[in-house]
């Protein structure tokens, strides 16, 4: 079996006929009816219907197609991606990307770089997709060991406490770790940058493990729990239910970017720079 054979199914079925696949292909009808014999030989099953009115997927032919179709969709994917060469930008976050940067950090760069598109990518993963290879740069807020990636450590976001709306900690302007060791505290396992070493051993929350944004927020939601987050996820995630104070006395939390050490994307400097820029406006206003 191989690519062919599936965009000659594909083509015979969109198109209706041999003859019009193989003019959409660039092949000869036999071509188009060889690859075919030769797909249905190497599954053992009858793919089409043919007669000499009409064309139609069998049963199996069905299920064999929404297949081939995903497959080749992939490939396209899989092509695309490889030959973007340097005229894309991945960046991955787990959960906050820039915070309140995230914006004017894509606006500007579309207008100083426009031959390089930004594509953000959210993927829970403890290097927001770096390691996974899914992104070319990642912005992480979580405990890394950064031996094994180049990065710049871009600011220092203070600690909020997410409570439900309800929770009489709301009428607090701040709130403090001693306040919150006696609620249970969500955290997520794998890119969370809250842990329970930000209290005493003897006076500790109790904890409940999330994997994703989304389900930590409707655990808070719930008045089941309480959360701990850095700023950027205030403005990233406003969510009905949800009310953020600042937590007073926990220490900041460090927003590194970070990228591989071999072969780095030829834009990564420039978005060092435009980071950098966007983060040190920030902390001098």
């Amino acid at each position: 079996m191989d690519i062919r054979q599936l965009r000659c199914l594909v083509e015979i079925v969109d198109s209706g006929t041999f003859t019009d696949a193989a003019i959409e292909l660039g092949i000869s009808q036999a071509a188009v009816s060889r690859n075919l014999l030769a797909l249905e030989r190497e599954l053992g099953v009858r793919l089409l219907h043919r007669t000499s009115r009409s064309l139609t997927p069998t049963t199996v032919g069905v299920r064999v197609l929404a297949r081939a179709r995903h497959v080749l969709a992939e490939i396209d994917e899989l092509v695309a991606d490889a030959t973007s060469g340097h005229s894309r930008l991945r960046v991955g976050h787990a959960w906050s990307a820039f915070g309140s940067h995230t914006r004017e950090f894509q606006r500007r760069w579309t207008a100083e770089h426009p031959g390089i598109e930004i594509q953000l990518i959210r993927t829970n993963t403890p290097t927001g997709g770096l390691a996974e290879g899914l992104c070319d740069l990642a912005v992480i807020r979580s405990h890394l060991d950064l031996h094994r990636f180049a990065h710049v450590l871009l600011t220092q976001e203070q600690r909020y406490c997410a409570l439900p709306a309800d929770d009489p900690l709301t009428r607090k302007r701040a709130v403090t770790l001693d306040q919150l060791r006696t609620r249970t505290l969500v955290i997520d396992r794998r890119t969370g940058s809250t842990t329970a070493d930000l209290w005493p051993e003897d006076a500790r929350p109790v904890i409940e493990y999330t994997q994703d944004v989304d389900d930590w927020l409707s655990a808070v939601a719930s008045g089941r729990c309480v959360g701990m987050t850095p700023q950027a996820t205030t403005t990233q995630y406003r969510r009905d239910g949800v009310t953020y104070r600042p937590v007073r006395d926990a220490p900041p939390v460090d927003v590194h970017l970070i990228w591989q050490r071999a072969d780095p994307h030829p834009a990564t400097q420039a978005a060092v720079e435009l980071l950098t820029a966007l983060y040190s406006s920030s902390s001098s206003s």
